[in-house]
């Protein structure tokens, strides 16, 4: 067990740190074009969907968006989990067939469901800016979550850990 902040390397590659992202983490999260968020409700069976998301400070938001779904808004899984239980996950990762350069980093914290107000503007008009197909949808109208994130664990197939 590590104090918080601090740095302790498993199995060769990984790295686990209590809390944020380093610059270079940081870079490689929010350049990737999707990534996949784990919710687990009350009953604690793990949930997990491929999302777009942007990264404000401590924070990943991803949108309930428009893209056809089964259900909509506040009926999605991964929304009444986090209304359940706010613990989540995001992975974003990179695969190849060259596995040196295959990497993952997950990012662990607190869940929200964020509508209406400020918070929710901003993380709108930051998923408008790195997703052009965002600029076509209401997302004012829907609800965002957000991740804020309290642990970071990274694999990198060169061994390095971050």
């Amino acid at each position: 067990m590590t104090a918080a902040g601090s740095v302790a390397y498993g199995y060769a590659g990984v790295q686990n740190q209590a809390m944020g992202l380093t610059a270079e983490q940081r870079a490689y999260v929010a350049g990737q074009r999707v990534a996949r968020l784990a919710t687990a409700g009350a009953d604690g069976w793990p949930h997990a969907v491929p999302i777009c998301f942007v990264l404000d400070g401590d924070c990943l938001y991803t949108p309930v968006d428009e893209k056809p779904k089964r259900v909509q808004g506040r009926s999605l899984r991964r929304v009444r989990n986090i209304e359940e239980n706010a613990k989540a996950a995001v992975v974003v990762d990179s695969y190849g067939e060259d596995w040196p350069l295959l990497r993952w980093v997950m990012l662990r914290g607190a869940a929200a469901v964020v509508e209406g107000g400020e918070e929710h503007a901003r993380a709108v008009a930051l998923l408008r800016e790195k997703y052009a197909q965002y600029r076509a949808m209401a997302l004012e109208e829907r609800p965002v979550l957000r991740v804020t994130i309290e642990r970071v664990t990274e694999w990198r197939g060169d061994g390095r850990g971050g």
